[in-house]
C-alpha cells in the first residue's frame, strides 16, 4: 500500500479508477482531471479565515466579564491567545468598549472598536471586519465568543472542516451529549445532525433547539457550542435578514440563518469549552487555568 502524498492517506493501486485522460478532442484535459480528483483538498486551500471575537462590558449576569482577572490577565487576553495558537489567520478583537480594547492593545492584539448597542456579537464581527477589511480579502470569519478562555485551539481550527463542501455557508461545533441532567436542560442547546453513519464527524444541521431533540432515548443527543464560521457572503447576508420566527421563540440566533435557507454544517468534537457566566464558572477557569504557561 503506498501513500497519496497529495492527501497523506493510504492509495490503494488495485482499486479501478477511470483512466487518466491525455486529451479529448484535441484538447488536454490533464488540469480539469486533477481539479476534479483533488477538488476537496483545493476548495480547503482556497480559504482566507480571519478570527473575530466581539466583547462588550454590558451584561445582565456578569457585569464587565470580558476584564475579569484570571492570574493576572482579563479573560479576553486569555481567549485571544488562543485563538492565535490555533494558528489558521489574524485575530481581531471587535470591541464594545474603550476598556477592553486598551486590555486587548497591551497583550499585543489587534482591537477594533464597534458600537456598543449592536444587537449581537454577529453584528459585532460584521461590523469591525468591515472596518478592518474593506477590500474582503478574508473570506472565512470565525467568531468565537470572548468568554472561552480555556478552549482549545484545535477547537477553533476544527470548525474549517465543513467548509470542504462547497455549498456549506455557516459552520459549527457540537459534541454528543453523555449527561442526561444536559438532555433536559434549556441551556443547553441541542444541535439536530444529518450524519450518515454514527462514526460520521460532519453532518448538515436541520435544526437547533432548548428541548430534548430528537426526542428518541435511543438516538445520540449533541450539545451545540457557540462558535461559528461564516463565508463572507453568509455573513454579510445574515446581518442583513430580521429576526426570524423560530428565531424568536427558540431565541437561538443561528436559526435566523435556517429559515432563510442558508446551509449550517456541524463538525462533531470531543470537548466542551468553559463558557464563563457567573462567578463560579470563573472559579472553575481560573482553577483549569492554574498551571497553565499562557
Amino acid at each position: 500500500m503506498r501513500t497519496d502524498t497529495f492527501h497523506n492517506e493510504p492509495f490503494d493501486y488495485h482499486v479501478k479508477r477511470p483512466p487518466f485522460p491525455p486529451s479529448f478532442k484535441g484538447y488536454n484535459v490533464a488540469l480539469i482531471y486533477l481539479v476534479s480528483f483533488y477538488r476537496p483538498a483545493i476548495m480547503k486551500t482556497s480559504l482566507n479565515p480571519i478570527v473575530v471575537i466581539p466583547a462588550r462590558l454590558a451584561a445582565t449576569r456578569f457585569p464587565n466579564k470580558p476584564l475579569a482577572d484570571i492570574h493576572g490577565k482579563p479573560m479576553i487576553v486569555h481567549v485571544w491567545r488562543r485563538a492565535v495558537e490555533a494558528n489558521i489567520g489574524p485575530v481581531l478583537v471587535a470591541a464594545g468598549d474603550q476598556a477592553i480594547a486598551d486590555a486587548v492593545a497591551a497583550a499585543g492584539g489587534k482591537v477594533v472598536m464597534t458600537n456598543p448597542n449592536l444587537p449581537s456579537g454577529s453584528d459585532r464581527v460584521h461590523q469591525a471586519l468591515e472596518s478592518y477589511d474593506p477590500e474582503k480579502i478574508y473570506n472565512v470569519i470565525i467568531n468565537v465568543q470572548g468568554d472561552l478562555p480555556t478552549i482549545e485551539p484545535r477547537l477553533i481550527a476544527t470548525i474549517l472542516d465543513p467548509f470542504d463542501t462547497p455549498e456549506v455557508d455557516i459552520t459549527t461545533l457540537a459534541v454528543q451529549i453523555t449527561q442526561d441532567r444536559e438532555r433536559t436542560d434549556p441551556n443547553v442547546v441541542k444541535a439536530v445532525i444529518a450524519l450518515k453513519k454514527d462514526s460520521a464527524r460532519i453532518g448538515r444541521a436541520l435544526y437547533f433547539s432548548r428541548a430534548p431533540v430528537p426526542s428518541s432515548p435511543d438516538g445520540p443527543q449533541y450539545h451545540h457550542l457557540g462558535l461559528y464560521a461564516f463565508r463572507r457572503a453568509a455573513l454579510d447576508r445574515f446581518v442583513s435578514l430580521p429576526p426570524g420566527r423560530l428565531e424568536t421563540l427558540e431565541q437561538l440566533e443561528q436559526l435566523r440563518a435556517l429559515e432563510d435557507g442558508m446551509r449550517i454544517d456541524v463538525a462533531v468534537v470531543d470537548t466542551v469549552p468553559l463558557g464563563v457566566d457567573t462567578l463560579e464558572d470563573l472559579d472553575r477557569a481560573k482553577s483549569i487555568l492554574a498551571t497553565d504557561p499562557r
